[in-house]
């Protein structure tokens, strides 16, 4: 698996700088389990996969009986995540359910009721829900993408990765993997042997709002799509529609930008932003709030 490590890395790490990655616990849901037939003495199933520009892997599944939808197999991703669209089309967001974004509060896990990729169908799956800024950017570049699946699926099995036949052979090895993103949360909080400070390994604060460009927007800045009402940048007089220049005195000008920029910010300080709106350049000034992991 060597070919992909180096450029599967970026992304697995960015996943960790996702306030939806670490800032909520799961679900109290059963744990996710394997239908009878697929014991550890199953037959070997094979699955295709595409290798994309990016040379990561792609792999079509099926969730809730609804797709077939495009994601990345991802082996150095401790969790699984899809966007917020295909969340609603296949019921783990209802109509009136929001998913998540960057700078906003995080969503809670989502539980797939049926999973099925090749011959296999698997239930109970763990999944975060999140419109996540380095997926969609490889989607920009190699076409539709909806998420990526990670260690809580690849786990189960003793794999092998043909590259020349584009094949993974999976077996299944008998072990069902608990709630990696909490356990790997807990090893880091309880490093030092000391009580845990709350927000140790928090995203800086959270903001309250969206952005978004498009791939054929060449304007500076990126356009506010969503301000939740009672949050900070509400506070701060943000409003859907305006296009954000900078924030603290850094450029945003796509949504990585924004992200890294929004991450810096200390909680509880005023931070300046720069934006516009009706044609006019206007100043505002948002406090973001901390984040609590525990009480």
């Amino acid at each position: 698996m060597t070919v992909n490590t180096a450029l599967k890395l970026p992304l697995a790490a960015a996943l960790f700088l996702a306030p939806a990655t670490l800032a909520a616990p799961p679900d109290e849901a059963p744990p996710p389990k394997e239908k009878p037939a697929l014991k550890a003495d199953a037959k070997p199933i094979v699955i295709p996969f595409e290798l994309l520009k990016s040379r990561h892997m792609a792999i079509n599944v099926k969730i809730n009986g609804k797709g077939p939808y495009r994601v990345i197999f991802d082996t150095g991703a401790p969790t699984n995540l899809v966007n917020n669209r295909i969340a609603k089309e296949t019921g783990l967001l209802d109509a009136k359910e929001k998913g998540g974004f960057l700078f906003g509060p995080a969503p809670a896990p989502k539980t797939i009721k049926t999973f099925e990729v090749g011959g296999l169908t698997l239930e109970g799956m763990p999944t975060m829900v999140m419109d996540h800024p380095t997926v969609a950017a490889i989607a920009q570049a190699v076409g539709p993408v909806e998420g990526l699946i990670g260690f809580p699926f690849f786990a189960r099995y003793k794999m092998t990765i043909d590259y020349q036949k584009k094949e993974m052979t999976l077996v299944p090895s008998g072990y069902v993997p608990g709630d990696t993103m909490q356990a790997l949360m807990d090893k880091l909080m309880n490093a030092s042997g000391k009580k845990p400070e709350p927000a140790v390994v928090a995203p800086a604060a959270v903001w309250g709002f969206a952005v978004g460009k498009s791939k054929e927007d060449e304007a500076a800045g990126v356009v506010v799509t969503e301000v939740l009402e009672g949050s900070a940048a509400a506070a701060g007089g943000l409003r859907i529609g305006d296009r954000l220049l900078t924030l603290d005195g850094r450029w945003t000008d796509s949504v990585a930008d924004t992200f890294v920029a929004a991450s810096l910010a200390k909680p509880g300080k005023a931070v300046p932003l720069v934006v516009t709106r009706a044609g006019k350049e206007v100043k505002l000034t948002v406090t973001p709030a901390k984040v609590l992991l525990f009480k």
